[in-house]
This record gives structure tokens, sequence and C-alpha cells, in this order.
């Protein structure tokens, strides 16, 4: 049966529920539900039968979905384990032994961010809970700090070789590898995606800026005048966060050892490289071929069952938990990742869905018959934002928006990484705009910084950002070439942070650096 313009209604209904609800879970299965309905003549109570007899078990089922589900599994098991031995702590705590100035405090601030690169909640909690006393002493306000937390944890989560986020998306593509009948690595294809995440870059690049150059603008530029020159860390009648928030990173008690935390990454980040060439069969492929038919879902699995046990060995070893506590914290950890299971099996479906109804195929034909496809990449970018700032989750809009973007780029011949980029710059863009969005929402809570505060003062920097994201976007449309967008997007960042901050900036005293 030919649905035409109708198949695109499944996902239409999940984006306009999504905005509608704010809540991605109900959205997408009613996107899957009204789908299976469709296939059923139109019969609402066999698509429900169907929904979940078509559609969610056999996506559930299968053995890539159980890879996906397990490894996400195994990511959250890992994170709670690096929480509990307090290594992320411990790297603080040295840290801030070395700083004397704004600058270093803001700087080390940032460069902690980047170490814990693998979680975002863990990043946003962590950075901001450990680094506040830190910059605090250096006058630095809670805006600031909430910032630079907010700007550096979910872009290093997608530019990183292996984090929650990169199993996530991974999930995503591997489902659509099987739908558009494609071979080859999801590991490699996602980090192909890298060098095209414009918008995780350039916010990075602009952190740093503002950092160092103290470029500061708009209402970052007062807050920052306040703190430095009257002390006062956050406005008059600021409400941050209660304590309560910071439940989470709870740790054990005593002086926790930096090792806890670079072990355990060691192993992750070092198994992955022989594992892919172990799984693409080397040494009988050549290093080229292995890499290219390795299992990349496999390989990280393997390597956080690894980072998992040497990270529980070493806390058993140091008494931090007994054998029976720590496992209570595999039960706790694979339990903290539902959410991400419940997301992940509707995206799975509702992929299902609109390839059964022939969706991808009538928007490919669309396209091509009314936009260029140079101009694909920017649609998708403020598509993904306008999805994420509205529902505020990143998730649920790469759940949404990858099985669009990639059967458009296959079909239109436009870059597979560069279409995908596209939507996860953009879920990023969209985020870090929303207040409804739990990284934000968590940043504000780990810097203790009044929330509405904390989003009125990176909106300017995250739209300056994405200006900028979109010029390189609209650059590697027409050249398929990273690097050229990468360097004007750079340039026009550059130049609107210097154009913004000597319109709408304060000077700041360099002589301050003392304890308010």
């Amino acid at each position: 049966m030919e649905f035409g313009i109708l198949s695109l209604l499944p996902p239409v209904l999940a984006i306009i529920l999504a905005l509608v609800t704010r809540n991605v879970i109900p959205a997408l299965f009613a996107g899957v539900w009204l789908g299976a309905t469709m296939v059923h003549d139109w019969n609402p109570f066999m698509g429900i039968y169907a929904s979940f007899s078509e559609f969610i078990l056999p996506n559930l089922g299968d053995e890539w979905s159980a890879t996906v589900l397990l490894y996400c599994g195994l990511f959250g098991v890992l994170v709670t384990v690096l929480q509990k031995t307090g290594g992320a702590h411990a790297i603080a705590h040295a840290i801030s032994k070395r700083v004397k100035t704004d600058r270093g405090a803001q700087g080390s601030t940032m460069l902690f961010g980047i170490i814990i690169f693998f979680e975002d909640y863990f990043n946003a909690l962590t950075v901001g809970s450990v680094m506040r006393s830190v910059t605090d002493k250096m006058r630095v306000s809670r805006e600031k700090l909430a910032y630079i937390v907010d700007s550096t944890s979910a872009p290093m989560c997608l530019l990183a070789p292996v984090s929650t986020w990169v199993v996530f998306v991974m999930g995503l593509i591997g489902a659509q590898f099987v739908e558009l009948d494609m071979t080859g690595s999801e590991y490699m294809t996602y980090l192909a995606t890298i060098p095209f995440n414009f918008y995780s870059i350039l916010a990075l690049l602009l952190v740093a800026l503002v950092i160092f150059k103290r470029w500061d603008f708009g209402p970052m530029a007062r807050a920052e005048y306040r703190a430095r020159t009257e002390g006062k860390l956050m406005r008059d009648g600021a409400e941050p966060p209660s304590d309560d928030s910071m439940t989470d990173v709870e740790t054990v008690e005593g002086t926790p050892k930096m090792r806890n935390l670079i072990v355990p990454l060691i192993v992750l980040i070092g198994v992955i490289p022989p594992l892919l060439l172990w799984t693409g069969g080397y040494p009988e492929n050549d290093l080229v071929t292995a890499v290219g038919e390795s299992n990349g879902g496999l390989s990280i699995l393997m390597a956080a069952f690894a980072a998992v046990v040497v990270g529980l060995v070493m806390g058993i070893q140091q008494k931090l938990f007994n054998f029976k506590e720590s496992i209570n914290l595999v039960v706790t950890g694979f339990r903290s990742m539902m959410l991400v299971y419940i997301i992940l099996t509707l995206a799975w479906s509702i992929g299902s869905v609109t390839s059964a109804l022939g969706t991808a195929e009538f928007i490919v034909n669309l396209a091509e018959q009314t936009t260029s496809p140079a101009i694909i990449p920017v649609l998708l970018f403020l598509v993904a934002a306008l999805v994420a700032y509205t529902t505020g989750t990143s998730y649920g809009t790469f759940a949404i928006m990858v099985p669009i973007a990639m059967p458009l780029a296959a079909t239109m011949d436009i870059s597979m990484f560069l279409a995908i980029a596209a939507v996860l710059s953009g879920g990023i863009f969209g985020d870090h705009c929303s207040p409804i969005s739990d990284t934000t929402i968590l940043s504000s809570a780990g810097a203790s910084s009044d929330h509405v505060d904390h989003v009125n003062t990176q909106m300017p920097f995250a739209v300056t950002a994405g200006i900028s994201g979109i010029v390189s976007f609209l650059i590697a449309g027409v050249t398929e070439s990273a690097l050229l967008a990468l360097i004007v997007g750079a340039v026009v960042l550059v130049l609107l942070a210097y154009v913004f901050n000597r319109a709408w900036g304060k000077e700041l005293p360099d002589n301050l650096n003392t304890t308010p």
C-alpha cells in the first residue's frame, strides 16, 4: 500500500507530541502505534497489537539490540563505580592546588570537564560541585561556572571516542544500517561523524575564547563584573538548587585516589583498538579491512566490561566497598540506564514503522524536487535544534531525527557522516538553549547557580556557536570538506565573539583574585 504524504504522520505525531508534552517516550510510542494502525488498514486495536508483535518485540529481541542494551547498561555500571570510588574528586583536588588566578580556575574547570568525557550527567554534577570551591575563591560567578560545565559536558560526550552518548547513537545508526541494507561498522561510522560535529567543536572553542580572552558579553558580562568587583557570586535574590541535587555524586569516605578514575578509563580506551582488530579478523585481514569489518558494538561491550571489572576490583582491594556492595553497584548501574533502554527500543520501533510506510522514500523524493542537497545539513541542524529546545532531550531528538537523516543522505548522495553530525550538533545546540534540558538543569545544580540565571547567561554564547555552526554546515553541504567548513566556522565564531564583547561586554579588573 502506498501512503504518500500520509507516511509522514507517525514521525510528525512523535515530534508534535514531544513538543507539547515535553516527554519523548509517550510521543515515540504514539508514533509507533499510529504507524502500526496505518499498516493494518487504520484499525486502532490491531495497531496496539501490531505495535508490540511486529515492531517493538522484534526490535528488542535481535542480537544487535541485545548488544546495544547490554553495553549501555555496562556504561551505567562504570559511571556508578567511578562515582563511588571518587577518582574524579581526587583529580579536581590536585588541579585546585595549582590554581592562582580566575583564568586558571576557569581553565581548570574546562580541562576537568574534558577529562570526564564519558557521561554527561556525571560530568555536569561532578565537575560543577567539585570545582565550585576553586572558582568561588577566585571570584568567578556561579553563572560562569555553570556555563563552562554545561558547554563542556555534552559536546565532549559526542567528540570522545567512547561515552554513553556514543553507544546510544551507535544503536540508532546500526538500526538504520539494517533498514537501508547497508554494511559497515557502526562504530567507525560514528567516529567519522566527529569532524563534522561543528557545533560541539565550536562550543568548546568558544568556552576557551571566553575564558582566556575574557570575551564575556550580555548577561554573563554583568554577572562576572558583579562577582569580580562586589564579590557577589550570585545576584541578590538568586535561588540555587538545594544540596539534595548532589546526592547522585556521593563518594566513599576518606581520601580518594586519582588512579580510581584514570586506570579504568585507560582500560576502557586501550582495549577497544585490539578488540576492533580481533573482531575484524586481523591478522588474516589487513589492518584497514579488519577495522572496516570489525564489530564495534561487541568491542565496546567487552571494553566496558573490562573497565567495570577493573574498577570493582580496585574498589574492593582498597576496601571502599565489599563484594556484596559491588554487586549492588552493578544493579544500580544497570537500573540507571532504564530511560535509555526505553527510548532506544521505541526509536528502533518507529524506525521500522517509517520503513514499512515508506516515509524515507517520500521525504527523499520531496527533498529532491524542492531542496538543494547542499541545504539539507543546515535544515537537519535547525529542525534537530528546535526539537531539542522544546523537548529538553538530546537523546529523544536523536531518536526522532536519525531515522530521517540517514535515509535522506543515502538517497540524495549527501555525506552520511555529515547528515548524522548535523542532527547531533542540532540536538546539542537546542539542549544548550533549553530551560527544560536535563543537562542544563544538572549543570545549574552542580554549579549551585540559579537555573534561570544560568539559562539567560548561556543563551547568547550558545546562539553565537549556533550561528557559526550554521555557516559551517552550509560550507560542508557545498564542499563536503570538514576542515574548510570548520575553519570558516571558527573564523565566524571569533569575529562574532569579538564584536559581541566590544558591543555588549564589560572590562574586568585583573587584581581582584581573592576570596569574597
